[in-house]
């Protein structure tokens, strides 16, 4: 029996520490609701040095004639900058327009077999900044609000109040997280004076703290709490923001202030060992000053008085639980000389996305650290984000986010019959009102249907007992109705109509055409058989009409060469984006309709002809996982250490993308554990690990299994 996992030196040997300031290396403390992200100073005492700088090579199109071309680029740590935020899953506010918008205005008639169909896809591919057309005006504006707030930021200033600009400031800096208590810890020399700061979040509560010892305290030197202004203009049509903060003094030592951005309030209870002498700027005589800063989105209830000594051993302890209870995965012992980054990776993503995306919503695609997609998120990415939870034996985390889903039923369901279906039609982006974004693209996606159904497995295959599946029932039955009835039947087989966008979104200018993605037809065939299961489970008749479309679902279609074609249509596959084929074997399990010799050849011509610069970070987990179906662990790990300029991992763990807008990435993390996962399973079902590896596993749970209910007849 192999010796058991040292977890904490595991945990602890990847600790990221920064010597030196760069715009990208920040590092995260949170709880997945809250999370404050720090630059070198171990406060956020550097905003504009981090600030995103617009990429000067980037072209500004609207999309709707296809995806912009990436032009080759050699991977530069110094194209990207990482903001330092804030953020919460509970502050949004929406900005004001200078002419009165309708949601309408953002819809487009598509006709189909079953009439005509109402889509919200008056809206390009801008960010904000950007020109934007009279007639996309309304769907902006709607794309891009509501938008996650920016609550404000902690900062080390001088002692007339004003800020630092200038990070050389700081000499002799060392800079950690240590990821077995979730603090960091920073050190360095400022003004003649050692400086020594700890920052960490509560696992629980909207609150965090701060201890700095230094002999500038003495000096009349502070921490400060700044309303920064929020960062996300989207176009000139939008009217200046209305902003109020009012402070009031509860005691030397005790502030709050209730802030307002638009419709947005909230409050910040700010307490210290030192004093309160002007407001938020926390200031002492001593050498060591303490600060706790509590959020809230409500009015502030009696708030008790714990310091940084009990939030800083509530974290720890959570953190420690956290550590050793679910997986761990070691690679101690492999010779390769690959292993010991491979594994830096699959620890720090494990701390990342406890921090990012294990809050009461869906994750947004750069969590809670800055705003991408005005920090909306994205449900076809959930799965990326909160997948490897229940895999890793920490379904908890996922479970939280996916009570949302319950409350945005209402909506889903809405936007079906609106459509003319029965059901639940999920939204790709949205936000906590589970209103759909326009898009040109978003719309039209399918493959976040499924999710739910797959996620709630997940669940279950953890151990759930029948007052789980009772609760979450309506969810499954909801979502498998809608995908039923978007099936159409043609000559006895079940297809995918247009107006569809595969998850490979490359197809987007042939929405009105494309049919059968070879993904979601298996994805399809798949969920509806899982649905039947869990009405059998509780005791109800499976239904038919689930069975008779998840049994027949048409099988994907080949290419000459004999590979999969990612759409049935022409063009039938693009070589860009996202290999979204593959997932018909590997990120799913066995259907039927997929035969593993062809998706064995399909991964191959992957390996060997796709564009690589059009790639996302998820797509190396992609290849992963159908290679360790297929039993070739070997090339599951060299996917997984691609060296692609989308496939590098900042010493913070963060997966950059795109200069200038996306530097961290995290369904990139979430992929790779969730591959992490498939991967030690083969190993253990018997795949044989390449030469120079070496992977002990503890506490993996179970990968999703074939359905009996969709054996294709």
């Amino acid at each position: 029996m192999p010796e058991a996992i040292d977890r904490r030196r595991l945990v602890r040997r990847h600790n990221p520490v920064l010597t030196s300031a760069h715009p990208a290396d920040v590092l995260t403390v949170g709880n997945g609701d809250i999370a404050l992200t720090v630059d070198i100073s171990g406060l956020q005492t550097f905003p504009s040095f981090h600030e995103l700088v617009p990429d000067p090579h980037r072209v500004v199109r609207d999309g709707l004639s296809g995806l912009p071309e990436q032009y080759p680029r050699v991977f530069d740590a110094d194209d990207f900058q990482i903001p330092l935020r804030t953020q919460s899953t509970w502050g949004w506010y929406e900005t004001r327009a200078d002419r009165e918008l309708r949601l309408e205005d953002a819809t487009t008639l598509y006709e189909t077999s079953r009439g005509p169909v109402p889509y919200l896809d008056r809206m390009g591919l801008q960010r904000a900044g950007d020109p934007i057309a009279d007639e996309f005006v309304a769907g902006a504006w709607y794309h891009f609000n509501p938008r996650r707030a920016h609550l404000g930021r902690l900062a080390l200033v001088r002692p007339d109040g004003t800020g630092l600009d200038d990070p050389t400031a700081l000499t002799d800096a060392r800079t950690e997280l240590d990821l077995w208590t979730g603090s960091v810890r920073a050190e360095y020399v400022l003004d003649g004076e050692r400086v020594r700061v700890t920052t960490v979040a509560d696992p629980r509560d909207h609150r965090f703290a701060v201890r700095v010892e230094s002999g500038l305290l003495p000096r009349g030197w502070g921490v400060a709490w700044v309303f920064d202004e929020q960062p996300d203009d989207l176009a000139a049509f939008e009217l200046p923001l209305a902003q109020e903060t009012v402070w009031d003094r509860r005691s030397e030592c005790h502030w709050n202030a209730r802030r307002t951005v638009e419709a947005l309030t909230y409050s910040v209870d700010v307490r210290t060992t030192g004093s309160l002498r002007e407001e938020a700027v926390a200031r002492t005589d001593a050498t060591v000053l303490e600060v706790v800063v509590t959020l809230t989105p409500s009015q502030l209830r009696q708030q008790d008085k714990d310091g940084f000594s009990a939030v800083s051993q509530s974290a720890e302890t959570w953190w420690a639980e956290h550590w050793n209870t679910g997986a761990a995965v070691s690679l101690a012992g492999s010779t390769d000389a690959r292993a010991p980054e491979l594994e830096r990776r699959i620890v720090v993503s494990q701390y990342l996305m406890a921090v990012n995306s294990a809050g009461v919503t869906p994750a947004a695609e750069s969590g809670l650290t800055y705003n991408t997609w005005s920090g909306k998120f994205h449900l076809e990415m959930h799965w990326w984000h909160a997948a490897h939870f229940p895999m890793w034996g920490r379904g908890r985390l996922l479970e939280r986010g996916m009570r949302w889903y319950h409350g945005a039923l209402a909506a889903a369901k809405a936007t079906a019959r609106r459509q003319g279906y029965r059901g639940a039609r999920w939204p790709k982006q949205t936000d906590p009102s589970a209103r759909e974004s326009p898009s040109n693209i978003g719309v039209f996606l399918l493959w976040q249907q499924p999710h739910v159904i797959y996620l709630l497995e997940l669940l279950r295959g953890e151990g759930r007992d029948e007052s789980f599946l009772r609760a979450h029932y309506p969810l499954v039955e909801a979502t498998a109705d809608f995908m039923a009835d978007f099936a159409e039947e043609r000559d006895g087989s079940f297809g995918l109509p247009p107006p569809l966008i595969p998850a490979q979104e490359s197809y987007l200018v042939d929405r009105a055409t494309t049919t059968d993605p070879t993904f979601e037809l298996a994805y399809w065939s798949w969920a509806l058989g899982v649905a039947n299961e869990w009405r059998t489970r509780l005791g109800l008749e499976p239904s038919e009409e689930w069975d008779r479309v998840a049994r027949n679902m048409s099988r994907p279609a080949l290419l000459p060469d004999g590979t999969y074609a990612a759409i049935a249509t022409p063009p039938m596959l693009i070589r860009k984006d996202h290999p979204s084929m593959l997932m018909a074997l590997g990120w799913l399990p066995d259907t039927g309709l997929v035969d593993p010799a062809t998706m064995s050849a399909t991964l191959d011509s992957v390996w060997e002809h796709w564009d690589l610069r059009s790639s996302w970070g998820w797509d190396y987990p992609v290849m992963a996982m159908t290679a360790a179906r297929l039993g070739d662990v070997g090339r599951a790990i060299d996917a997984l250490l691609l060296p692609s300029p989308k496939n590098v991992f900042l010493p913070n763990g963060h997966n950059p993308q795109m200069p200038g807008f996306l530097t961290i990435y995290l369904p990139a993390n979430g992929g790779l554990l969730a591959a992490m996962a498939h991967i030690a399973t083969a190993v253990d079902q018997g795949a044989e690990l390449p030469d120079g590896w070496l992977i002990t596993s503890e506490g993996l749970g179970a990968l999703p299994r074939p359905s009996a209910l969709s054996t294709p007849e």
